[in-house]
């Protein structure tokens, strides 16, 4: 007879473990089925190289609910957040170095514009005040524009008012977020190139879109909900790497009660009479469960896990419109010593924040050019960080490791060329290039290197297409279109499955926002369906 529980939790990424741990904190019996050796999904700490640990793929914080870390008390179950110190823009004889130090960061823009420097304080109170308004989304349910209830609808309501409330030009503003260009958006506010390219490459992430592609100006903006200890647009370096995130939720979880294995593949939601009855491993064990909440992407849900006809054909239809479109890549690189920038020689603190391979508007928008045609960039946008130099434990001592992440490399290769060892070599090696324009010491520190095509993430880490964010986050697959129109409130089609990762509102992102939504949605219906208030 199969094992039973309350709820069953697929994948032990960071959403499935947030997932997890509020079902158990209500008292659920919870068991999270993770198909690898280790938690945390694409937000994993692992040794590459002996003595080298890297975040494998996600590898910074700032989108972390805090209502999460206090809820679950995550800093007692060893969370550190440790500060990311500004960001740096290596150029041809010069630099741009933004600080997390405001007056110095001003100094930085004066010597490139006056009016920049002006407009970058106008800039920012305006988008933390819209990041305010926006914020309450990121906890909210999205309603179902086919149903008029008037309880789905109060959150917009809401915001709604607040949208009333909002001045003439933080209206505009926010009309403009929803319509326009990175680049065009912040061309409004700016004059001086380096600066335009690097803050809009927050508005490319995890897109197939370039910084002058309609749209991306909201994807600007949801990177900028991001906070840390109440700061807005902070972002920081998990001690222990992005798996410590990981660790620390799931401490939280099996704290709570929840029962969490590894090696536990699921080949199959087990569907009967409509409604979903628990899981089948690839071992051919069976669990039973009252709810099974999926924090797998939504192909891989609904297409991976589900029977043949078990879905009705206009859902499928919805669902084959769904875009992954990955678009990125990540080289780690385990170093014997600090890159040397011809441009700002030596150890200094400009290595221990963000530094950003974004010289001009152009040069990120030629980047995206190559990927339109089914070619990785030439010459591509490298966000890379140090994580060594505020977490030393990482590597042994005196070494480092970095961590690139890359835009653009595509799922799809033009001229029917594959992902194969050659292409993800000359990949690296095109990464490596980039960097040895600016720090021509870097080939020489290289003592080991992991190079991830969108292909690899897709068969390490289980992400459709390399998707860092389960799908795009564009405007159309955004609130109630995420993932399929009139299926985003966590529910689906099966009665007791529930999707509650990143495929869901509100997106992507080391965020935990899906993941405690659905379960408080799910213990909402419990309640509901029993005539008690769930506990919460």
């Amino acid at each position: 007879m199969a094992e039973r529980y309350d709820a069953i939790v697929v994948g032990g990424g960071h959403n499935g473990l947030v997932t997890a741990a509020y079902l158990a904190r209500a008292g659920l019996r919870v068991c999270v089925l993770e198909r690898r050796d280790v938690l945390g999904g694409a937000a994993v700490t692992e040794e590459i190289v002996p003595g080298f640990r890297f975040s494998v793929a996600s590898y910074v914080v700032s989108l972390l609910r805090p209502e999460i870390v206090r809820e679950l008390e995550l800093p007692r179950h060893g969370l550190e957040i440790l500060p990311l110190d500004g960001t740096f823009t290596p150029l041809e004889g010069d630099h741009l170095w933004r600080r997390n130090d405001h007056s110095r960061t001003l100094r930085e823009l004066r010597r490139w514009s006056l009016s920049d420097a002006e407009a970058y304080d106008e800039y920012g109170i305006a988008m933390a005040q819209m990041a305010r308004f926006v914020k309450p989304i990121l906890s909210a349910v999205p309603p179902d524009q086919g149903r008029i209830d008037p309880r789905q609808w109060l959150p917009l309501r809401t915001l709604g008012r607040s949208f009333a409330e909002l001045p003439r030009r933080l209206k505009d503003a926010f009309i403009q977020l929803m319509t326009m260009s990175a680049a065009d958006f912040l061309d409004q506010w700016f004059e001086t190139d380096p600066l335009k390219a690097t803050m809009s490459a927050s508005g490319i992430i995890g897109t197939f879109q370039g910084v002058r592609s309609p749209g991306t100006a909201y994807v600007l903006l949801h990177h900028y909900m991001g906070e840390i200890d109440g700061a807005f647009r902070a972002w920081g370096i998990p001690r222990g790497g992005t798996g410590g995130v990981s660790l620390a939720i799931a401490s939280a979880a099996r704290a709570l009660g929840a029962e969490i294995r590894t090696e536990a593949e699921v080949a199959r939601i087990d569907v009967s009479g409509g409604r979903a009855t628990g899981v089948t491993l690839a071992s051919g064990e069976e669990l039973a469960a009252g709810a099974v909440l999926s924090s797998a992407d939504p192909r891989v849900t609904f297409t991976g896990l589900l029977d043949q006809g078990t879905l009705d054909p206009e859902f499928r239809a919805d669902l084959a419109r769904y875009k992954f479109r990955g678009s990125s890549g990540k080289v780690n690189l385990a170093l014997d010593g600090l890159p040397d920038f011809t441009c700002l020689p030596g150890r200094g603190e400009h290595l221990r924040g963000a530094i950003s391979f974004s010289p001009s508007v152009d040069y990120m928008e030629r980047a995206y050019d190559d990927a339109k045609y089914g070619r990785f960039s030439a010459r591509p946008y490298v966000d890379m960080i140090i994580p060594t130099l505020v977490d030393p434990a990482m590597a042994p001592p005196g070494k480092h490791v970095m961590s690139c992440f890359v835009q653009y490399a595509p799922y799809h290769l033009a001229d029917g060329a594959e992902w194969d060892d050659a292409a993800r070599e000359r990949f690296g090696d095109t990464v490596i290039d980039t960097i040895a324009e600016q720090a021509p010491n870097i080939r020489d520190l290289i003592v080991g290197r992991q190079v991830l095509t969108p292909l690899d993430i897709e068969r390490r880490i289980g992400l459709t297409e390399g998707n860092i964010f389960q799908g795009e986050l564009s405007l159309e697959q955004l609130f109630f279109n995420r993932p399929v129109p009139g299926w985003a409130r966590f529910r689906t089609p099966i009665d007791d499955l529930w999707i509650c990762g990143s495929g869901a509102h509100p997106g992507g992102g080391l965020m935990g926002a899906p993941g405690r939504i659905a379960a408080l949605e799910l213990l909402r219906e419990r309640g509901r369906r029993k005539g008690v208030r769930a506990r919460l």
